[in-house]
């Protein structure tokens, strides 16, 4: 006789500590799993992201420093430490990405107003009019990869992965690490 009980879909994790458990059964692996899984949801979700980019002739760091700047409100300028302290990457790594935005006429640098030793990164026509086309379909491609969660599960689940992501910020490290209710 069939066991008609259901069991929870596997996932690749599952696997990963089932491995576990079997090899090292006297090692409470259960924190990999919120992890791996967290990890895992990253990189499939990187993936989407990507593709949906391309449509545009987008990568994904391309997609984010046109952004940062669109969403700093008109005139679409930010320096370039404004930038990369936004973006988290180093400033040899924001030059270099700067001469290729640059090169494909998406920003310009144009002098500080409020200091002439400065310039400051600012969207041109065209990477504003592409960051407004390419906003509104990544809004659309977020929403279509989340549409397999009810609406009620996604809001839990986003303030549950704020509260992790703010006792994991450095800034914040330990501000909000008490247990979860």
């Amino acid at each position: 006789m069939k066991d008609h009980t259901l069991s929870p879909p596997r996932d690749a994790v599952d696997t990963i500590l089932a491995q576990w458990r079997r090899e090292r059964p006297d090692l409470d692996v259960s924190p990999m799993g919120p992890i791996g899984r967290i990890k895992r949801c990253a990189a499939l979700l990187e993936q989407q992201l990507e593709a949906g980019f391309a449509e545009f002739d987008l990568s994904v760091w391309e997609f984010d420093m046109l952004a940062a700047l669109r969403r700093s409100g008109a005139p679409y300028c930010l320096s370039p430490t404004e930038l990369f302290s936004t973006l988290m990457v180093t400033s040899g790594t924001m030059t270099h990405r700067l001469k290729r935005l640059e090169a494909r006429g998406w920003v310009a640098r144009v002098p500080n107003a409020q200091d002439a030793r400065s310039t400051l990164v600012q969207l041109t026509a065209d990477g504003l009019a592409l960051i407004e086309r390419a906003v509104e379909a990544h809004v659309d491609n977020e929403r279509t990869m989340l549409s397999v969660l009810p609406a009620d599960v996604l809001r839990d689940l986003d303030a549950q992965l704020s509260r992790l992501l703010r006792a994991l910020e450095p800034s914040n490290h330990g501000a909000d690490a008490t247990p979860a209710s």
